[in-house]
């Protein structure tokens, strides 16, 4: 590294032997093997990090897709559809179910739900209920971690299918490639919420349960929000690609060209499915303007669909995955696949390092005595919860310093 300002980095985790062969497993098509990879990243069990960082370097060959919404609009049996209309045209397909958390175990409350009626016994498609683990948008690390595993096996399609948590699930936006969002007819609060924050995250807008009465309404209600966000936002709340690649391309509509199929547009080169397609915080301002050129200097941008289902029957079923399709040559024909990836990267790396830093400033805490007696010192006047962060950050910190130090002699 003599030269350069780039930091060394320590090698990735080890694999016990045990853990090597599990990989090897997974890699070489075992589902036995896949399901007790994603068993243990659910757990955290000691080793996991080492075996998703093995699996790193085979991922980026699975389209994401997010599948959210309000309780009850069927995203589970339209979910369950589409995962046989995959399997119909030759796809492998991945499903991993974000259910509620238990409050006593963490774990899925629903796991244990029959949920694949239409795809029992057929081992080219894995579902897994997951716990949301507490976490708001439904959407834990673990999850993201499992989204790898899947991607690594080999899998032509991972959904996701999140609980409902309204405008909270926009969580999804940062594991999917793509983000389909549910609205059941007549549901007017639904729609309001929508506003709220969900609006910005969809690449597709589906009114399911579209034989119900209110369902033409629904769909013009979604258009005439499509056609706000594009024509009136600015900045990153303008959309799942941001502002500036919301230029008009008609009712509702892809852009034109696209949607020829999904091997010729559906997959990607490169890079994971990981936590944080589109997160706020994008590493060194690199990102969101990069974003906005990209896609200025495109002739077609993207406008979501507004499309209808009947889950049940499976109606609508084809055209919503030639959306999907078309959303997914869009990202890699305009070069946005690229900006959106970096992105995820980088809320990942924030999020691990900022988990794995609060790890070692809990356990500093304790060392001093657990959070209690510290505050309990401060409101005796014996300290100030200033003086208390600088005895906590401050060892870390002088680590931090030490191994720079440390790395600057070796360069020289």
């Amino acid at each position: 590294m003599a030269g350069s300002d780039a930091p060394a980095f320590a090698d990735a985790p080890t694999l016990s032997d045990d853990d090597a062969a599990l990989v090897e497993d997974l890699l070489s098509g075992s589902h036995r093997a896949l399901a007790r990879v994603i068993t243990k990243i659910e757990n955290r069990t000691p080793g996991y990090r080492a075996i998703v960082s093995a699996l790193h370097e085979h991922t980026g060959g699975a389209d994401v897709i997010g599948i959210t919404g309000s309780p009850g609009a069927g995203k589970s049996t339209l979910v369950d559809k589409l995962a046989a209309a995959y399997r119909d045209r030759g796809d492998t397909v991945g499903v991993i179910a974000v259910d509620p958390s238990s409050p006593y175990t963490g774990g899925a409350v629903l796991g244990d739900r029959i949920r694949m009626g239409s795809n029992v016994g057929d081992m080219d498609v894995f579902f897994r209920s997951m716990s949301a683990r507490g976490q708001l948008g439904g959407l834990s690390t673990a999850t993201a971690d499992a989204v790898k595993a899947l991607d690594a096996f080999g899998k032509d399609v991972v959904v996701l299918e999140t609980v409902g948590a309204g405008q909270n699930e926009v969580d999804v936006v940062r594991t999917a490639d793509t983000v389909a969002v549910l609205v059941q007819p007549g549901s007017g609060d639904d729609v309001q919420t929508l506003k709220a924050g969900i609006l910005e995250i969809g690449d597709v807008f589906v009114v399911n349960k579209a034989d119900m009465d209110g369902a033409q309404r629904t769909v013009a209600e979604l258009e005439e929000m499509v056609h706000r966000r594009e024509g009136g936002t600015t900045g990153r709340g303008a959309g799942h690609h941001g502002a500036a690649s919301m230029a008009s391309t008609g009712a509702g509509g892809s852009p034109a060209g696209h949607g020829d199929g999904h091997h010729d547009g559906g997959h990607h080169d490169g890079g994971n499915h990981g936590d944080g397609h589109h997160a706020s915080d994008h590493a060194g301002g690199s990102g969101h303007g990069e974003s906005d050129a990209r896609a200025g200097d495109s002739h077609d941008s993207w406008t979501p669909d507004v499309l209808e289902t009947v889950a049940n029957s499976g109606e609508g079923v084809e055209a919503l995955i030639e959306a999907f399709d078309a959303h997914a040559a869009y990202l890699r024909e305009s070069g946005e696949i690229e900006v959106t990836e970096r992105r995820r990267y980088a809320a990942e790396i924030r999020t691990l390092v900022r988990a794995d830093v609060g790890a070692l400033a809990t356990a500093e805490i304790e060392r001093h005595g657990g959070i209690d007696r510290l505050a309990e010192r401060v409101r005796d006047r014996e300290t100030d919860p200033y003086a208390v962060a600088e005895a906590i950050v401050g060892p870390i910190a002088d680590c931090v310093d030490e191994e720079r130090a440390d790395d600057d002699e070796r360069d020289d």
